[in-house]
């Protein structure tokens, strides 16, 4: 389903950052969070390609795993996942009835009803995945980072590993101006005594896990000694750790900014306890069969996807674009953006690769106008034109030459799978 008149109710809350409402929701559930081992998965980046990844690698060892991620491209069943399922519609509305019913008599139980008024969108949709994870009897969970992590709603969690993909700037009014501030905040996961594994970070991020981890007693996972992994040109991904070694690794994600992610990957789940840990058969496997819409995604002969919404996206973005030959290459860039980004660094990033941009928005309430958009851009080395809406927007980029590329948003990203059909026939009935 796109969305369901009690999640329109609910969004009218906003966000609200804290884990408090949570935690006391979830005990009046039964404790769900607590039904099976939890993968926790924070990062700026790149966290989405890793549950994908875990969930994948669980799968293929026979597992049966639950997966959670946000936000969604076209339905917001896409956030519950079993064993690679998105959760019914009739599923989802039902355990969404049976929720705001148990919320009502939560609130009324609760001492003059403050600790439970007014939960969130994301804090509802949150307890509907332990729920149906775990009424679904998985064996694992796989859960991504909402915001930040120190105080979102997912970090109820009592995980049996946690990662840190990467720090970048990003959502900085919410979790500071700085990698020290942002990665403090993502380090809020970290749980005493449960190891977390980390992508390559920047020094000043990494020394702040660092010091996180150590006083919790949480061992410490990152490269290049924890784990290293490299990408040898016609011979795959080697990975290298204390548990094991492979060669000759094919990922099902595009992109060079994929290694470090299946690293990452690969790292968290040698983490598990023995008896959950993927063999390497499951990890090859499974790494070769991940997938994750919207990321370097082909929707048409001509068009392509990415969900890349700030400068450290729009830099592996660009990364992968210049490894195209010249004749392979999106000659058009189609870009829309959320209000609370950066477009300019976002243009920086992606202009030279380029021989146009046409702004565009979709009818989120976020976007920014095509028309204010084109005005961030202005003295980009290529041709900057706002194009309107993208029901408008995307018949023009694609009488170019050239494929078009479309980035910017994941809100945009679903709006032109809407436009195309994709995902929609593995809906019908």
């Amino acid at each position: 389903m796109r969305t369901h008149p009690i999640l329109t109710d609910l969004a009218r809350y906003g966000q609200r950052l804290g884990l408090e409402r949570m935690a006391s929701f979830l005990r009046w559930l039964g404790d769900p969070h607590l039904h099976a081992p939890v993968l926790h998965v924070a990062g700026t980046n790149g966290k989405g390609s890793v549950t994908r990844m875990v969930g994948a690698m669980l799968r293929a060892q026979g597992l049966r795993v639950g997966e959670y991620t946000s936000p969604h491209l076209q339905h917001v069943n896409e956030r519950i996942v079993v064993d690679g399922e998105p959760i019914s519609d009739e599923g989802l509305s039902e355990l969404l009835q049976q929720l705001v019913a148990a919320r009502d008599t939560w609130i009324g139980a609760a001492s003059g009803g403050g600790a439970g008024a007014g939960l969130t969108y994301f804090e509802v949709v949150t307890a509907a995945a332990f729920l149906h994870f775990c009424r679904e009897d998985v064996d694992v969970m796989v859960i991504e980072v909402g915001l930040g992590g120190r105080l979102d709603a997912t970090n109820v969690v009592a995980p049996a590993a946690t990662a840190i993909v990467s720090v970048g700037l990003d959502h900085t009014d919410q979790l500071g101006f700085d990698l020290a501030s942002i990665a403090a905040e993502k380090a809020g996961i970290v749980k005493r005594g449960v190891p977390v594994v980390t992508g390559p970070l920047h020094p000043s991020a990494l020394r702040v896990v660092r010091s996180i981890a150590a006083e919790r007693d949480a061992p410490l996972i990152c490269p290049p000694d924890g784990f290293n992994v490299e990408e040898r040109r016609g011979h795959g991904l080697c990975y290298r750790s204390t548990h094991r070694s492979l060669e000759e690794l094919h990922l099902g994600l595009r992109g060079g900014h994929q290694v470090w992610n299946a690293g990452v990957a690969l790292a968290l789940v040698d983490a598990l306890p023995e008896s959950l840990r993927p063999d390497d058969s499951a990890c090859r496997a499974g790494l070769a069969a991940a997938r994750h819409d919207g990321r370097l995604e082909q929707v048409a002969p001509d068009v392509w996807l990415d969900c890349a919404h700030n400068v450290d996206g729009a830099e592996q973005l660009a990364a992968w674009l210049r490894e195209l030959p010249d004749a392979e290459r999106p000659r058009t860039l189609l870009l829309g953006m959320s209000s609370d980004k950066d477009p300019r660094a976002v243009g920086r990033a992606l202009a030279p690769l380029v021989d146009r941009i046409l702004t565009t928005h979709c009818s989120h309430p976020r976007a920014m106008s095509a028309g204010l958009l084109a005005t961030h851009l202005v003295d980009l080395s290529c041709a900057v034109l706002p194009a309107g809406p993208i029901e408008d927007a995307l018949p023009v980029a694609r009488e170019g030459k050239g494929p078009v590329m479309v980035a910017g948003s994941v809100f945009l990203a679903g709006a032109v799978r809407d436009l195309l059909g994709t995902g929609e026939a593995q809906r019908s009935p």
